[in-house]
């Protein structure tokens, strides 16, 4: 059965990856996203067959409508790990979810599956774990045959976390740890499985599923990984969680795409094992695979390694550049 899906967030990680094998199905796709995005990977993927762009912001429900016209399902994979400007956690996470499902409702899509976050729950004193839990509820309280998917940390080509790991071992010779925070680290191919089962197979329906990966470990075990497979010997020491409080405060404000975020310090801080109001269970065939080993690592890291440089931080001129 042909389908067409829209997806928002669609030439980021999660919906790059999932319009990538969606297109590979040979069906049909549209990324909804405010602008072009000149990234390589976003570039890659509007280029891929059966794709198409749309511009619409998740501000404009008139015309998300317009985008999601003809589809038979929406992927809302569209989100933020740290507030800037008017991009806040209420306006991206929190109107924007309400939005799209007006917008899909609105267009006559039947199906929508939005990412969460496994630990997504209410009053938890987190503004990204708190708005994530508002949305999944918007979402649960449409018309639409809605799936809530709630991933761990995920990684895979165009990820933050090796991503940023892999430029972090490569430029400084101290890692600074959190310790004994334990996560299980989600390929990004099977997160895609999962989305692909709800939104092209009609699975899942009205579920609430967790998705977590195979291996556990703590995150720091993860970049000693990582930085095996880079072949650097790094030392390796442990930091309180004020510290890199301070260090998301400072990178956040310094870089353009940082280090680390608070939300991210937070969600390391209770750890990425058990996950919270995910009452429904995978079935088997779509329980997640992929070991986090080294292969996986290899595969998942950027085709180009690189260092942090003076490309990362928030110049002045730069700033003066974009506002022009």
């Amino acid at each position: 059965m042909f389908v067409r899906i829209a997806i928002t967030g669609g030439t980021g990680f999660v919906g790059g990856h999932l319009a990538v094998s969606v297109s590979r199905a040979d069906h049909e796709v549209v990324l909804i996203a405010r602008g072009v995005d000149q990234r390589p990977w976003a570039q890659e993927v509007s280029s891929l067959p059966n794709v198409s762009q749309f511009r619409a912001g998740l501000d404009d429900p008139d015309r998300l409508a317009e985008g999601f016209a003809g589809c038979d399902a929406v992927a809302h994979c569209a989100g933020i790990n740290r507030e800037i400007g008017p991009a806040t956690y209420q306006s991206v996470h929190v109107d924007g979810t309400s939005n799209v499902v007006r917008a899909a409702e609105r267009a006559g899509a039947r199906r929508l599956s939005i990412v969460s976050f496994v630990r997504a729950r209410p009053r938890s004193g987190s503004g990204y774990h708190d708005s994530k839990w508002v949305a999944e509820e918007i979402v649960r309280a449409s018309d639409l045959e809605w799936t809530v998917l709630k991933p761990g940390m995920m990684y895979g080509r165009g990820d933050h976390m090796l991503d940023h790991l892999s430029k972090a071992l490569l430029t400084f010779p101290v890692y600074i740890g959190m310790g004994d925070r334990r996560v299980r680290p989600l390929a990004i191919d099977d997160c895609v499985r999962v989305l692909q089962a709800a939104l092209v197979d009609d699975r899942l329906a009205r579920k609430t599923v967790p998705i977590l990966g195979p291996t556990e470990l703590s995150f720091d075990d993860a970049a000693r990984q990582v930085a095996r497979v880079l072949g650097k010997k790094r030392l390796f020491i442990r930091a309180p969680i004020a510290f890199h409080y301070l260090l998301a405060l400072i990178t956040e404000a310094a870089m353009t795409v940082p280090l680390v975020a608070r939300a991210q310090v937070r969600i390391l801080q209770e750890g990425l094992v058990e996950p919270v109001n995910a009452p429904d269970t995978l079935p088997d065939d779509l329980k997640p695979q992929v070991a986090f080993d080294e292969e996986a690592i290899r595969n998942g890291l950027p085709s180009r390694l690189e260092r942090f440089g003076l490309s990362d931080l928030r110049l002045p001129s730069r700033a003066r550049a974009g506002r022009t």
